[in-house]
Protein backbone atom coordinates (compact mmCIF):
# COMPACT_ATOMS: atom_id res chain seq x y z
CA UNK A 1 0.00 0.00 0.00
CA UNK A 2 1.16 3.56 -0.71
CA UNK A 3 1.11 6.18 2.03
CA UNK A 4 1.88 9.87 2.24
CA UNK A 5 2.85 10.80 5.80
CA UNK A 6 2.30 14.43 6.72
CA UNK A 7 4.86 16.25 8.86
CA UNK A 8 2.65 15.64 11.89
CA UNK A 9 3.40 11.90 11.75
CA UNK A 10 6.28 10.59 13.88
CA UNK A 11 9.31 9.25 12.04
CA UNK A 12 8.98 5.94 13.91
CA UNK A 13 5.65 5.28 12.21
CA UNK A 14 7.13 6.00 8.77
CA UNK A 15 10.10 3.72 9.46
CA UNK A 16 7.85 0.91 10.68
CA UNK A 17 5.60 1.07 7.63
CA UNK A 18 8.65 0.99 5.36
CA UNK A 19 10.08 -2.03 7.18
CA UNK A 20 6.77 -3.78 6.61
CA UNK A 21 7.14 -3.23 2.87
CA UNK A 22 4.91 -0.22 2.28
CA UNK A 23 5.82 2.68 0.02
CA UNK A 24 5.82 5.81 2.20
CA UNK A 25 6.41 9.36 1.01
CA UNK A 26 7.26 11.52 4.01
CA UNK A 27 6.58 15.25 3.73
CA UNK A 28 9.27 16.00 6.33
CA UNK A 29 11.92 14.45 4.05
CA UNK A 30 11.11 16.14 0.77
CA UNK A 31 8.53 18.90 1.03
CA UNK A 32 8.92 20.50 4.45
CA UNK A 33 6.61 23.43 5.01
CA UNK A 34 4.19 22.89 2.11
CA UNK A 35 0.56 23.84 2.68
CA UNK A 36 -2.12 21.34 3.64
CA UNK A 37 -3.71 21.81 0.22
CA UNK A 38 -0.40 20.88 -1.43
CA UNK A 39 -0.10 17.81 0.82
CA UNK A 40 -3.58 16.69 -0.20
CA UNK A 41 -2.80 17.26 -3.89
CA UNK A 42 0.44 15.26 -3.55
CA UNK A 43 -1.45 12.43 -1.88
CA UNK A 44 -3.92 12.34 -4.76
CA UNK A 45 -1.20 12.58 -7.41
CA UNK A 46 0.77 9.69 -5.88
CA UNK A 47 -2.44 7.72 -5.22
CA UNK A 48 -1.36 7.39 -1.61
CA UNK A 49 -3.42 7.19 1.55
CA UNK A 50 -2.77 10.32 3.61
CA UNK A 51 -1.57 9.79 7.17
CA UNK A 52 -1.91 12.86 9.36
CA UNK A 53 -2.58 13.98 12.91
CA UNK A 54 -3.62 17.41 11.62
CA UNK A 55 -7.36 18.00 11.99
CA UNK A 56 -7.32 20.81 9.42
CA UNK A 57 -7.59 18.27 6.60
CA UNK A 58 -11.20 17.55 7.55
CA UNK A 59 -12.09 21.18 6.90
CA UNK A 60 -10.19 21.22 3.61
CA UNK A 61 -11.94 18.10 2.34
CA UNK A 62 -15.44 18.59 3.65
CA UNK A 63 -15.93 22.34 3.84
CA UNK A 64 -13.78 23.47 0.93
CA UNK A 65 -14.67 20.48 -1.26
CA UNK A 66 -11.16 19.27 -2.09
CA UNK A 67 -11.07 15.78 -3.50
CA UNK A 68 -9.21 12.90 -1.92
CA UNK A 69 -8.46 9.29 -2.75
CA UNK A 70 -8.79 7.80 0.70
Amino acid sequence: MNFLADESIDRQIVDRLRREGHQVWYVAERHTGISDEEVLALSNREEALLLTADKDFGEIVFRKGFTRKG
